[in-house]
């Protein structure tokens, strides 16, 4: 049986589905100002969730503007873009000024700083993967480089 017609037969699981997707990819979105709320998984979670219950939904939440680089980032292994870490860490911050001025306490004032600190060497340390493939011509090279090596030894 296809999907759609799976789908059709289990109306509550679906729309059960599509409920936590929604919710999962709400919680992504405000994960992406709230620098503590993890926005990757729960933009995957919302993807899984779409995936089992619309299909079409899991297009559109690839193809959106607010969550589709997450996703596509996740899928081709690229890891977090210097543009995102850069709007990450300055959320952050501004997220812990504003703590701050509103808890008005020394405790607050020793801890969130160095969360905060710990949180930005953490996203700063996150690496791209390296995407290399070797062409042709660099495949070439490495087997005469290879050869020649074993022929002077």
């Amino acid at each position: 049986m296809s999907d759609d017609t799976t789908a059709k037969r289990r109306p509550i699981r679906r729309i059960l589905l599509i409920t936590l997707g929604s919710l999962f990819a709400l919680l992504g979105a405000i994960g992406i100002i709230l620098p503590l709320l993890p926005t990757t998984p729960f933009a995957l979670l919302a993807s899984a969730c779409y995936t089992l219950s619309s299909p079409s939904l899991a297009r559109r939440l690839e193809a959106s503007r607010i969550l589709g680089s997450y996703l596509r980032h996740w899928r081709t292994g690229e890891g977090v873009p210097v543009k995102t870490k850069i709007l990450a860490i300055l959320w952050l911050w501004l997220g812990l000024a504003i703590s701050m001025a509103v808890a008005r306490s020394t405790v607050v004032y020793i801890i969130l700083p160095v969360i905060g600190t710990l949180v930005t060497i953490h996203i700063a340390l996150i690496r791209k993967r390296a995407h290399h493939t070797n062409t042709e011509a660099e495949q070439t090279t490495m087997h005469e480089s290879a050869g020649a090596a074993e022929s002077r030894s």
